[in-house]
């Protein structure tokens, strides 16, 4: 029988972030720490506004772009947090989640041949993306004594005369690692140098905990017109369900964008459109609620790991940690294996997120502190079993 399968599919891998959530979803009083959801509730008003719709009959197909309400308040809301200025009416359409705001950029702008650079540890879907683009990957491994940050000497020595995107995954997933305004003005002098674009994905750009507020590349002079701006709601809003992100950049290449998500998609659901726009004017407060609660989380894990005298670095973005066990002697598989199988915790192995993340496991905290207090101790517990054994 012919192979039904494309050549291309069966050689990626699944995503390494599932595999212990499944596991743990099979074990009695096993706590996981693996997976990046918001542990909140989406607010009120949200689901009352979603409800308010289905009573209407709101329950049609929308534009392909999106509920023109909903592009308006994208860009007012754009402006008002990160001094970001798009027009509703061509440079902003709304798409099923951020990931497929990734996938259909990737899809639009790139031939056989063309680079993409791709920082790591990162998010699971670029590299796979890009593969599925017809693109080539480039790996550009990020290091702990930068604070996982990328420097504009990597990115230097990484640009080839087929690079065409960069991608800037920042606050990142799984590191929690930020980019400051100085760190995004040295990469922006060598993009624009090269004559490249940049994916922007800044789906966590609202939970950002250092002493500056979170910048956008794209609000830097000559950046506009070069970057494709990815953001969404699952994240700070707690929509994840809801599956709603969107996708902001130059005319010519939304236009392409669209042309895709057309045939794949249709519309975005209109239901979370609608709920989205009562978000969007709305719900600061409770984003910012939600923010203190985890920072709240996130320095008391820091401060536990430092009693341990596990090394991590501190962390300023987005809801992960990412300590090293490297000390151990086990690949970061083992290490999250073991850990499971001995005290019923589950997190995630660096690898999941690129080979740079060998040596180090992602911790969320998108979880109740009470839960992160007895995940800790068992945490405690097994590293300390560990030294002993040495």
């Amino acid at each position: 029988m012919r192979n039904p399968l494309s050549n291309t599919i069966v050689t990626i891998k699944p995503s390494g972030i599932r595999k212990f959530f499944d596991i743990v979803s099979e074990m009695d009083d096993a706590i996981s720490l693996g997976v990046g959801e918001p542990d909140f509730d989406t607010p009120w008003r949200v689901r009352d506004e979603a409800i308010y719709s289905l009573e209407q009959g709101r329950t049609f197909y929308t534009s392909n772009a999106g509920l023109k309400e909903l592009k308006e308040e994208i860009s007012l809301y754009l402006n008002r947090k990160y001094d970001l200025n798009y027009d509703p009416s061509g440079e902003i359409f709304v798409t099923v989640g951020g990931s497929e705001a990734i996938d259909v950029a990737l899809r639009a702008m790139l031939d056989p041949g063309d680079e993409v650079l791709i920082p790591q540890p990162s998010y699971v879907s670029y590299e796979p993306c890009t593969i599925l683009a017809n693109g080539t990957p480039v790996i550009i491994n990020l290091k702990e004594e930068n604070e996982f940050r990328l420097t504009a000497k990597e990115l230097e020595e990484a640009i080839t005369d087929k690079t065409k995107i960069l991608v800037l995954p920042f606050p990142n997933n799984p590191t929690g690692a930020i980019m400051e305004k100085k760190d995004l003005e040295a990469i922006a002098e060598v993009i624009i140098k090269h004559d490249i674009f940049v994916l922007t994905d800044e789906i966590y750009s609202e939970l950002s905990y250092g002493k500056e507020e979170h910048v956008s590349i794209a609000s830097l002079p000559g950046m506009k017109e070069r970057t494709i701006y990815i953001n969404g709601f699952s994240k700070a809003f707690a929509m994840t369900g809801w599956r709603l992100g969107y996708a902001c950049g130059p005319k010519e290449v939304i236009a392409q964008m669209l042309k895709i998500h057309q045939f794949a998609i249709m519309c975005a659901p209109t239901t979370s459109q609608y709920a989205a726009v009562e978000a969007l004017r709305s719900c600061d407060d409770e984003v910012a609620a939600m923010k203190e609660e985890y920072n709240g989380r996130r320095r008391y894990l820091v401060k536990r790991f430092k009693e341990m005298g596990l090394k991590c670095f501190e962390p300023y973005g987005a809801f992960y940690i990412f300590p090293s066990i490297k000390e151990f002697g086990m690949t970061s598989e083992e290490f999250a294996t073991k850990f499971l199988a001995s005290k019923k915790v589950a997190v995630v192995p660096g690898t999941a997120f690129g080979d740079s993340g060998e040596g180090f496991i992602r911790i969320s905290y998108a979880y109740s502190l009470e839960q992160l207090k007895l995940a800790l101790d068992r945490m405690e517990e097994f590293i300390n079993e560990l030294r002993e054994a040495k």
